[in-house]
């Protein structure tokens, strides 16, 4: 099989939004009149985020929610995206359910594949999305960027942080699978269905324009993700581990809940901190692809509006501040001592990561 046969029988499909989409040397896409285009590139690379037998139907929808959430953490609606797919060999066993994957999470969404690449190599996937957004009219929180488009540089002193549905439950997953902690079969398949097929938050991201003052995709672990928004913002920030580790499904779903989970495996993990696996994941752990925004008080029924419209949860968690830094807090108010760091393909010891 050539690569226009596979890219023929596998990717090329009708692609009604866009004015010319696959098989020429540019796709040409119509954005509405006054809408802006949000574009991101994600790449992942197999023995880096993803294991080699990873499930392809599985991966197919993980490659494109990864770019979904960085759109969705813009409030901004799909278009269209493209594909850069180096393969070790033309396989149609595996690339029948990869495409299936890929493409059934883009239909959910709208999201009309209109070009891309093809090479032999080391097995890797890139894409960059297009989404749009209104020009104006909804970011009144950062007048100098005239845009809706939520950003992380908008937040403001007092505002409320919030984070949507669960967080840490990919991370332990990934602990699991590499055989650092063991897990009840029940506990590990919830966790690895949030490793492998996460929900981007695109209808709760577009619900938020003009009520969230910032947002980020958490990616890379929820310290690291709102260090960019404190970052663009100038900001600090406090931060409630009390309420983030509640957000950590498998830890309140445990059999015997919390206290079990703490005792049977965090005291494994580390036994001068029985919270110690908890916090890493929730805290430091990645693949979550939830959104951590802020907005300010006075837009608390807002931002519950904007959560049950999108059947979404979210969860306030913390609060900006003036001084700069990300403090930890427990639910009294008592600094928490350990200091994590989100992932980082630089300066973390290489291995494999889901």
């Amino acid at each position: 099989m050539g690569e226009f046969d596979l890219i023929r029988r596998f990717f090329t499909r009708p692609t009604p939004r866009a004015v010319l989409g696959v098989g020429d040397d540019c796709a040409l896409l119509q954005s509405a009149p006054g809408m802006q285009m949000a574009i991101s590139t994600d790449m992942l690379v197999g023995g880096r985020h993803f294991f080699a037998d990873t499930d392809p139907q599985v991966l197919g929808h993980k490659c494109l929610a990864v770019n979904l959430s960085d759109l969705a953490a813009c409030g901004a609606r799909p278009l269209a995206f493209t594909l850069a797919l180096a393969l070790p060999e033309a396989d149609e066993a595996w690339l029948a359910p990869f495409a299936q994957g890929l493409l059934a999470l883009a239909d959910d969404h709208g999201c009309e594949l209109i070009g891309g690449d093809t090479t032999r190599g080391p097995l890797n996937i890139c894409i960059t999305v297009f989404g749009e957004v209104p020009a104006q009219g909804a970011n009144t929180r950062n007048p100098l960027v005239p845009t809706s488009a939520l950003l992380r540089s908008g937040a403001q002193v007092g505002d409320d942080i919030y984070a949507s549905g669960t967080l840490g439950d990919a991370a332990l997953a990934l602990q699991a699978l590499l055989g650092r902690v063991a897990l009840p079969a029940d506990v590990q398949a919830q966790a690895r269905q949030r490793l492998e097929r996460p929900s981007p938050r695109v209808a709760l991201g577009q619900a938020l324009r003009g009520v969230a003052s910032a947002c980020a995709d958490v990616s890379d672990g929820l310290v690291g993700d709102l260090g960019h928004i404190l970052e663009r913002s100038g900001l600090g920030a406090e931060v409630d581990v009390d309420r983030v580790l509640a957000l950590l499904a498998a830890r309140a779903h445990y059999p015997g809940a919390a206290a079990q989970f703490d005792q049977v495996l965090g005291t494994a993990w580390n036994p001068q901190n029985p919270q110690a696996l908890a916090l890493q994941c929730v805290l430091a752990g990645g693949d979550d692809y939830e959104l951590v925004f802020c907005a300010a008080p006075t837009q608390r029924a807002a931002v519950q509006q904007a959560a049950l419209l999108s059947a979404t949860p979210v969860t306030r968690i913390g609060s900006m501040q003036a001084a700069p830094g990300l403090r930890l807090v427990d639910g009294r108010g008592r600094s928490v001592a350990p200091q994590f760091a989100s992932f980082d393909h630089f300066s973390a010891a290489t291995q494999t990561t889901a």
